[in-house]
């Protein structure tokens, strides 16, 4: 039934499908290129996943909004917490489609700084997406798409200008963060994948707990 819903999200968003499609495998190059640090690769995934995942969200969601989709939903037999939990697996199967297309780009080998990443840093990707998307999507099931909208649309465009500066000023700045962990290091590598699924398991939590309250 889960899978149904998240169908139901692609074919809403099925004319723009295309365009991201090609904009996930495209972006990566772009952004790699004009990338003046070493860790480009992971630096473009991170710009490009968010990118790709922000504009179909808003865009499923503005068209829900506009027909009521939410409403006519509850009409029918699903029911709202697997409303909700399709909007966070469908942030997962949009994550793991610009994953493969990225790997993809490293086996063609078109460009030197696109390259193959770790789990951490993948991890890392998808923690900054838990993040993002559970904080996102709990305010717009509380206060609705037309008052939320902004928020998401400046701090993903602002993104592809402000990250890059925090990298490099991270990086030239010689700050070290040192945590003594007994654990063995491929165990250390999945800690941000653990913590993303913490975050979007609470999140979710959230919204379900707000849309089953929610006058629709």
């Amino acid at each position: 039934m889960l899978f149904s819903l998240v169908k139901k999200d692609l074919l809403l968003a099925k004319k723009y499908l295309m365009f991201m499609t090609i904009f996930s495998f495209v972006s990566p190059l772009l952004i790699a290129s004009r990338s003046s640090f070493s860790d480009t690769g992971f630096v473009s995934l991170l710009i490009t996943v968010l990118l790709t995942e922000y504009i179909l969200y808003i865009s499923i969601s503005s068209l829900e909004d506009k027909s009521k989709g939410a409403a006519l939903l509850c009409t029918t037999p699903y029911k709202r917490n697997g409303v909700i939990k399709a909007k966070y697996l469908l942030i997962l199967i949009i994550f793991m489609c610009c994953f493969i297309l990225y790997t993809i780009l490293t086996y063609l080998g078109i460009s030197p700084n696109i390259q193959q990443m770790s789990i951490t840093k993948i991890g890392t990707i998808m923690l900054v997406l838990s993040i993002f998307f559970g904080i996102l999507i709990p305010v717009q099931v509380k206060f609705g798409y037309e008052k939320t909208k902004y928020i998401g649309f400046i701090i993903v465009f602002l993104t592809p200008f402000v990250l890059p500066n925090l990298i490099k000023w991270y990086t030239s700045s010689n700050l070290s963060i040192n945590f003594t962990i007994s654990l063995s290091q491929n165990i250390y590598g999945w800690i941000p994948f653990v913590l993303s699924l913490i975050i979007g398991y609470i999140s979710m939590q959230v919204s379900i707990r707000i849309y089953s309250k929610k006058d629709l």
